[in-house]
């Protein structure tokens, strides 16, 4: 068994449908684009059965292509992702202001966070993966494993009117402790998935190369090939655990 192995458990066991008993979602992610790696796929599946999802992105993504300056990036980023957002049935988008590539775990993240579950109101709150690595091979970015660790706490923290009572009195919030699971996407240790039907498939295709701006600055592949090649490999992997069904894995946390 490998060092990875050891930490995360046998890779070859078979994984478990998700839960289906919910009806809204919030999904968490540091910048635009990275819901689109791996689980816009899910998303449209359950957009298309009827349920909600949210998106909330810590960051415009302002850092993220070498040649545009910031706010132009920013700007570019942000219309990329509504329309991404819209491919797959979602329409409720919000952007928060902290420093692409500078994101900083702490009591101002999860405060932010807990203010969106609290509007939201999920049962379900899915973010990116906050691990190291992605499989032990490739290092996590900062802003991934920082969004994703503040996620998972602020989701308690939601629940607590005693943690940010301001948003009680002031923004004429209440507390929220209807989160049920916490689905952790792209995780090393994923132990659910998602079956995606073709036409999920093809949503998710379109979604990702919908960031047109920030695929050219990654790849001379036209957008929809590059994301073809990125998606579909990474849902038949799924499928080889989840009987012979593509999808998309998840590493879900119950509350």
């Amino acid at each position: 068994m490998s060092q990875q192995d050891a930490v995360f458990g046998e890779r070859s066991h078979q994984l478990e449908p998700m839960p289906e008993d919910w009806q809204r979602a919030l999904a968490v992610v540091a910048h635009p684009d990275d819901l689109e790696y791996g689980a816009a796929a899910a998303v449209a599946e359950w957009t298309a059965a009827g349920r909600e999802v949210g998106y909330l992105l810590a960051t415009r993504g302002e850092a993220g292509i070498d040649t545009l300056e910031p706010v132009e990036c920013a700007r570019t980023r942000e219309a990329e992702q509504r329309a991404s957002a819209a491919l797959v049935g979602v329409q409720d988008v919000t952007f928060l202001a902290h420093p692409d590539g500078m994101i900083t775990e702490g009591v101002a993240l999860r405060r932010d966070i807990a203010a969106a579950v609290r509007v939201w109101r999920p049962e379900l709150v899915i973010t990116l993966n906050h691990h190291d690595t992605f499989g032990g091979t490739h290092w996590n970015t900062p802003d991934h494993r920082a969004v994703g660790r503040a996620t998972l706490d602020a989701v308690g923290d939601a629940g607590n009117r005693w943690i940010f009572a301001d948003q009680l009195t002031e923004d004429d919030l209440e507390p929220w402790a209807g989160v049920r699971w916490v689905a952790v996407a792209a995780s090393p240790a994923p132990t659910h998935a998602v079956a995606v039907t073709e036409d999920s498939v093809r949503r998710a295709v379109a979604s990702l190369a919908e960031h047109r701006a920030y695929l050219a600055a990654l790849s001379d592949q036209e957008p929809a090939a590059y994301a073809r090649s990125f998606l579909l490999p990474a849902m038949d992997e799924v499928g080889e655990r989840f009987g012979g069904r593509r999808g998309v894995a998840f590493q879900v946390y119950p509350r």
